[in-house]
């Protein structure tokens, strides 16, 4: 691997490669990236792999390769400006008073204001001492409203020029420390409004390398969608309340009432047209907006209220900005509306149809990108990820700058030897939500057979609560179910007690590193295709059958192949591992369609559909 990243390096050819557990893939990216004369960025999609790149992997590379070098190479971190104290924020806001009223956040009770002060004062005495005004730093940590009320989100801050504080910027300052950086340390989100802000915020660099490159198309989605909730536009008014007039202020209130009266009579789902009174009721947000903007007026270098105006002004022109994209219905864009299972918060959320040209025109132009994860060639192809990524076929004509190559490094590992890949055939296939009486039942079986050790995956909540009341109910084995402790916690208990069993949903299915006999049962519920009504998924495979391709083969069977693939991924982690992989869906095994497909895209585990024989090698492992 090391090998293919400096060619492409040197070559020009944007490289895709598959590096799975225990391939040492961030050092073969990072050998070669020293090599390049200038900063090189890293980006990844986990705040676990940042921490492990610059605590771990770069440190010892640095120790290892100063005598060859005959300098020690040097690294930085970079975060968003909001990871960072904004002295001119702390110097405005009143440690006593928080702000209680930050979007999405209920009005506090008064034991919670009194604990917010508290926490705001602390912030101020270590503000006095942090060399680096790191987040990460301040020990113990605070809650996010309080750390809200110190700093400052990018769109909202007026610039070092402007600021009196410029000079002493902790975020500038990070940033000046990348600079002159060899290698650069970010995270999928960052690199994304980076890349839309015209490269501005990441220093000039040849070579972009893109761990866990999976994650890449949904962060960028997400930093391209966009939302109006009527808590976005009480939070707008009340900062703007003492920069406009009483007329204006009025208007926003009125604007927010009809947004509010119109979510709550909307249907949640995909808009396929806006009228009615959801257009009635972005069109009077957008005009009470831009007439509030308007009263705010033009902020200059010496207004000594700028701090205050600049997030009122960046808030308003955010909602109006979201109305206007609304009330477009543009045909590259997707709306719908989102209501949670309470309806307590109602929403109008737009995002776009696909980013793949997006990543095209931002992502490739002028440096070489390195795509690497432990997932990219699902079905043994790299070209739904290629897609994905905004990069042509690899028969195509290549485009200007656009050439590619793939490579799979394998993997250190005997999965045939050291992991079986079970599918309960006999089961009948899923249908309804929650957990089936089969698989409750063939769960059981399984959980039973090891005597715990197992890292059950649900595609949903209610699936993993049936799950533990069942394995609860028909046996003696401690569960430990999520949500009912922190993560972190419930992960170090599983960790540290062999015959417990840990039941989950999605961020399980990628966030839990657990090496050993501790974890040698994996449990999969069902295959993880998205949901027939998610919005955007719908959109994108409508989108693909209109043009008369399949929408569920180009949309749904690789999400769920990545899906699968991160949650098998679990099992196996060092050289000594040995388990059992387990699917209880049927349909992996007898939809020919697709079943090879996502099989393919697992590691090569030896495959039965048996059940005595996965019974009797469970116990074999709970005994050994």
């Amino acid at each position: 691997m090391a090998k293919a990243v400096d060619r492409a390096i040197r070559t020009g050819e944007h490289l895709l490669v598959q590096a799975g557990t225990g391939t040492g893939k961030s050092l073969a990216y990072l050998v070669p990236a020293l090599l390049v004369d200038g900063p090189v960025v890293v980006s990844t999609a986990t705040l676990a792999l940042q921490s492990q790149l610059v605590t771990g992997d770069l440190p010892r590379l640095a120790d290892a390769v100063e005598p060859v070098l005959g300098r020690r190479p040097t690294f930085a971190l970079v975060k968003g400006r909001a990871h960072y104290l904004c002295k001119a924020k702390l110097e405005s806001s009143n440690a006593d008073e928080p702000d209680l009223f930050q979007q999405d956040d209920a009005p506090k009770w008064l034991g919670q204001a009194g604990k917010l002060g508290q926490q705001v004062t602390r912030i101020r005495e270590w503000a006095e001492t942090t060399v680096e005004g790191d987040r990460d730093e301040l020990d113990p940590g605070v809650d996010d409203t309080a750390w809200r009320s110190v700093s400052m989100p990018a769109r909202e801050c007026i610039g070092a020029q402007k600021c009196q504080f410029g000079h002493e910027c902790f975020a500038e300052a990070s940033r000046e420390r990348a600079r002159a950086a060899d290698i650069v340390v970010t995270n999928h989100s960052l690199l994304a409004f980076d890349s839309f802000a015209g490269r501005h915020i990441l220093p000039e660099h040849d070579v972009l390398i893109i761990d866990e490159a999976h994650e890449l198309a949904d962060r960028v989605t997400s930093a391209t969608q966009a939302e109006l909730t009527t808590s976005a536009m009480d939070v707008a008014g009340r900062r703007a309340r003492q920069h406009i007039d009483a007329s204006a202020y009025e208007r926003l209130v009125e604007a927010s009432d009809a947004l509010a009266v119109a979510l709550a009579d909307a249907r949640p789902g995909r808009l396929e047209s806006l009228h009615g009174q959801l257009r009635e009721a972005l069109t009077i947000v957008d005009a009470a907006c831009r007439h509030a903007i308007d009263g705010i007026g033009d902020i200059k270098n010496d207004d000594p209220s700028a701090v205050d105006k600049q997030p009122a002004k960046v808030n308003l022109a955010a909602i109006t900005e979201t109305a206007q994209r609304l009330l477009e219905e543009a045909a590259h864009d997707v709306a719908w509306v989102e209501k949670d299972d309470r309806g307590n918060r109602r929403a109008l959320v737009v995002a776009p149809l696909s980013v793949a040209g997006t990543l095209t025109e931002t992502l490739y132009p002028e440096r070489v990108v390195i795509a690497s994860s432990a997932t990219l060639a699902l079905g043994g192809e790299f070209k739904a990820v290629a897609r994905s990524l905004g990069l042509p076929p690899a028969d195509a004509k290549p485009e200007a700058g656009l050439k590619w190559t793939s490579l799979d490094v394998g993997s250190p590992f005997d999965y045939p030897k050291q992991g079986i890949l079970y599918v309960a055939a006999h089961i009948p296939r899923p249908t309804m939500s929650g957990l089936s009486d089969g698989a409750a039942d063939e769960l059981v079986e399984l959980v039973g057979a090891i005597g715990g050790r197992t890292l059950g995956l649900f595609s949903s909540r209610k699936a993993a609560e049936r799950a533990a009341e069942v394995v609860r109910a028909r046996t003696d084995l401690p569960v430990l179910l999520q949500g009912e402790e922190s993560l972190p916690l419930l992960v170090k208990r599983f960790k540290a007690e062999p015959e417990t069993c840990l039941f989950g949903v999605m961020s399980l299915w990628q966030g839990v590193d657990v090496p050993g006999d501790a974890c040698q049962l994996v449990v999969i519920d069902r295959l993880p295709f998205p949901r027939p009504d998610e919005p955007l998924s719908a959109a994108r495979s409508a989108a693909i059958d209109a043009e008369g391709g399949s929408g569920f083969a180009a949309v749904s069977v690789p999400h769920a192949a990545v899906r699968l693939a991160q949650g098998a991924g679990r099992l196996i982690r060092t050289l000594g591992d040995k388990g059992v992989v387990a699917v209880l869906d049927s349909r992996l095994h007898t939809q020919r369609s697709y079943g090879p497909y996502l099989r393919k895209s697992l590691p090569p585990f030896w495959y039965t559909t048996d059940p005595a024989v996965v019974r009797q090698a469970l116990k074999r492992l709970g005994t050994s």
